[in-house]
């Protein structure tokens, strides 16, 4: 038994592009891209954080490059990450000086898998062409993609006051935040056909529009789409805590991959004091993962209690068993291949419980309140055993471990 059939959602066709050996766009799979959020210049950490994010599945991971040493870190963090056998791309993310720091630190533009230009931060006035025209030919130079990212937040203010004025000289002016949407996009693919125009091959670059509102990103997505073929890096930018930023995160990305529109994405949570930077990894590959697009890791199914399921049992030993799941998929990664298709389910009463269990590669049925105290185990439809008493989760376990061995045989060497 494997993933629940979803109807095929036809992807937009894009210029394929080559991250370090990842194909991105064209029929290659939606990428989980991430970024630090250590000083690069402190070698050890930013070294620990890449690691932590590619080991959650983040398939590149960009670094802050905005000075001297930072720029000579890269190098290192390159040769410390290979060492460590993680072989995670690197995306330098430049913003104002970046001209001057990939021609001063070559060996940081040699290390670097892709470089990612802000538009609206490469300079200003008669400063702006020749700084973007330098990093330009260093991508060219040593055969390195560009993703164009234009920000809200930052978007090139000389465009926008041109297309204001022109708005408002127009017989039938548009909404001032029309225009602006415009503006992002006018500035992602004015920027793309430059950097081709200076040597840059079409398959080298990809584009994003980030902005911060949901609608806001998928209406520039939906034009950036009909504008250009280039590949499409999605996310909502500054998406905030917590579950608003999750919440409004899948809002956007969900509307533009279910037409089809995406390449790369990334969830940019703010991470609470202590919480793990791969969360924006999992929410990511979930978002991907639960819309039928791409599998990650096995998913549990499990109900959401009621008054029928007063015991927390059921509640603890679905986290426990997602948890371990997720341990678990950097080995089974690599030693079970198509494991991530795997369906658990963890019911919690008699309800809906055997029915979603027998659904499931294998599932349990716990007891809720007033029924026997026995959880019924399904394998692939059919009920194999009953377990009773203390331990039930450690012999779940055993009997998921002992699923995955025989129905994902191990990679021979």
């Amino acid at each position: 038994m494997s993933s629940r059939p979803t109807d095929a959602i036809q992807r937009r066709r894009s210029v394929p592009v080559t991250i370090g050996g990842i194909a991105v766009g064209g029929d290659a799979p939606i990428r989980v891209q991430s970024m630090t959020n250590t000083d690069t210049a402190d070698i050890d950490s930013t070294v620990t954080q890449c690691a932590e994010l590619a080991r959650a599945g983040s398939e590149f991971v960009r670094i802050t490059v905005n000075n001297e040493t930072a720029a000579a870190a890269v190098p290192r963090i390159r040769e410390r990450l290979d060492a460590m056998g993680v072989g995670v791309p690197l995306i330098g993310d430049f913003h104002f000086n970046g001209h001057r720091l990939l021609s001063d630190y070559p060996a940081c533009a040699e290390a670097l898998a892709k470089y990612r230009i802000n538009p609206g931060n490469v300079g200003r006035g008669e400063k702006r062409d020749s700084q973007f025209a330098t990093m330009i030919e260093i991508a060219c130079r040593y055969d390195r993609p560009v993703r164009i990212g234009v920000n809200w937040g930052s978007l090139d203010q000389e465009l926008v006051v041109r297309m204001m004025d022109a708005n408002a000289r127009s017989a039938a002016p548009k909404e001032a935040d029309v225009v602006m949407r415009e503006a992002m996009v006018e500035s992602a693919v004015g920027s793309a056909e430059r950097a081709e125009a200076l040597g840059l091959p079409r398959d080298h670059i990809i584009l994003s529009c980030k902005m911060s509102g949901v609608q806001d990103l998928i209406a520039v997505y939906r034009m950036l789409a009909e504008r250009t073929d280039h590949a499409l890096h999605l996310g909502l930018t500054e998406a905030g805590m917590g579950s608003k930023g999750i919440v409004a995160s899948t809002a956007a990305l969900a509307v533009l991959l279910q037409e089809g529109i995406g390449d790369t994405i990334r969830v940019s949570l703010t991470p609470a004091p202590g919480e793990p930077r791969t969360r924006e990894v999992v929410v990511a590959q979930e978002v991907l993962q639960t819309m039928g697009l791409r599998p990650f890791a096995p998913m549990v199914t499990a109900c959401p209690g009621c008054g029928r399921t007063t015991s927390t049992v059921f509640q603890e030993l679905a986290e426990e068993i997602q948890g371990y799941l997720r341990e678990q998929m950097p080995v089974w990664r690599e030693t079970h291949p198509g494991v991530e298709t795997m369906q658990v389910a963890v019911m919690g009463c008699v309800v809906n419980g055997p029915g979603e269990s027998k659904q499931a590669n294998i599932g349990i049925s716990l007891p809720g309140t007033g029924e026997q105290p026995s959880a019924p185990v399904y394998i692939d439809g059919q009920k194999v055993t009953t377990l009773k008493g203390a331990g039930i989760a450690e012999r779940f376990k055993d009997m998921v471990n002992a699923y995955v061995a025989e129905h994902y045989p191990a990679h021979d060497g």
